[in-house]
């Protein structure tokens, strides 16, 4: 679909390759250019507790959720000549992935302006913290705490707590990923490069959803109440089954309230003044809650969600994560390669040139730099060794 987009990731962590692998997936070259200074991106030895994804040294699991396809090439962008090399590759790149805090790019001659001045239709994409204004760098733990998903997240006598996946580096993503897909389609329709900037606070903020406007619309404070939703009952809230595992139920109509009770055997319920309309629901949560805990925990889970699934009422299982992997819905999201780490896609739809499976490996650090300066560059071998001899590159 894409196999002539060369994109150049300047980016590192997660929400910058994140991007980065989504357009391998589609078929785009995708360079890595990584840090001498730092041994690569920082990722590569964030290890998993149990010890490393693929029993080796430089690429850990939680590097390879997001780096399949690509080619990495080290580059000292602090050092003239590597930033030379940078513009030589810049020149023939459709897009740049970059995640600098704001100054650093320019300090190196990786931003915007510099690199379009050499390449006036290059899709500049450019990921941080609180936006190109301000100097601070963006982590996803701190956006969290400051976006407000810290504050609701957790029981409602607990702590804020964070959540257990990179959540706005993830958002960031996907509004990284729009705004480059509609600078593409622009330049292709005749407008040129484009400079699409997305910071990590305000992607989370356009994450908040309802529960935005819940305060903005009717003024109510969102405020940590475990897994309830603060508009709806019973929905989100888990319960144990007889037999062990748990269920979340998701009920959203009366039609479905009732239905439930008649599944629990308690049809009174719903006629119940408490519990009638979702809006007595919510006023009367723990109430309701407690006498749905009573009656789920006498049932079979295999059963009872047999049974909801038959009368329309949404509910699912609360799975760990190897269990996950074992619904074969999951299955198409893996990406498997012998001889490399498995890894997940970044592309959650079926199309026509999937390129997914097909992916290279995670790269090794710096696995292909002297490939790439070959081939995309025409450098010879002397000027190869020169480069890696001064410490240029990294080969």
């Amino acid at each position: 679909m894409l196999d002539d987009l060369v994109v150049l990731e300047l980016a590192s962590v997660l929400a910058g390759p994140s991007v980065g692998q989504f357009f391998a997936e589609l078929g785009a070259t995708v360079l890595k250019v990584e840090n001498p200074r730092t041994d690569g991106d920082v990722t590569r030895r964030w290890r998993a507790p149990e010890g490393d994804g693929d029993g080796r040294g430089d690429r850990s699991a939680y590097f390879c959720c997001c780096n399949h396809g690509k080619q990495s090439i080290a580059l000292d962008l602090s050092m003239e000549a590597g930033r030379t090399l940078l513009h030589e590759l810049a020149k023939d790149a459709d897009v740049v992935l970059a995640s600098y805090r704001p100054g650093t790019a320019e300090a190196l001659g990786a931003d915007y302006e510099t690199l379009s001045a050499v390449n006036p239709d290059l899709v500049y994409g450019h990921v941080t913290g609180y936006g190109p204004d301000r100097e601070r760098a963006g982590y996803d733990a701190i956006i969290q705490a400051e976006s407000g998903f810290m504050h609701m997240n957790g029981p409602a006598d607990g702590p804020p707590t964070k959540l257990p996946v990179a959540l706005m580096d993830v958002l960031a993503a996907h509004q990284l990923k729009e705004g480059l897909l509609v600078a593409l389609l622009r330049r292709e329709q005749g407008g040129g490069g484009a400079y699409v900037p997305v910071s990590l606070l305000q992607s989370a903020v356009s994450g908040l959803a309802n529960q935005a406007t819940n305060w903005l619309v009717a003024g109510h404070r969102p405020q940590r109440m475990g897994s309830a939703h603060p508009n709806i009952a019973p929905y989100g809230t888990s319960f144990p089954t007889a037999d062990g595992q748990s269920i979340v139920l998701a009920v959203g109509t009366d039609r479905q309230f009732a239905a439930l009770c008649d599944i629990l055997g308690r049809p009174d319920l719903a006629d119940d003044s408490r519990f009638a309309t979702n809006e007595q629901r919510v006023a009367h949560r723990d109430a309701l809650h407690a006498v749905l805990a009573d009656r789920i925990r006498r049932l079979d889970h295999d059963a009872l969600l047999a049974d909801l699934h038959e009368c329309g009422v949404p509910v699912g299982t609360v799975r760990d994560v190897p269990a996950v992997f074992e619904q074969p819905a999951t299955e198409a999201m893996v990406l498997n390669r012998e001889g490399g780490p498995a890894g997940m896609r970044q592309a959650a739809f079926p199309h026509a040139d999937d390129a997914a499976q097909s992916l290279r490996p995670p790269p090794r650090y710096a696995e292909h730099t002297a490939a790439v300066l070959r081939e995309r560059l025409a450098c010879s071998p002397d000027r190869v060794d020169a480069l890696a001899q001064d410490d240029v590159i990294v080969r």
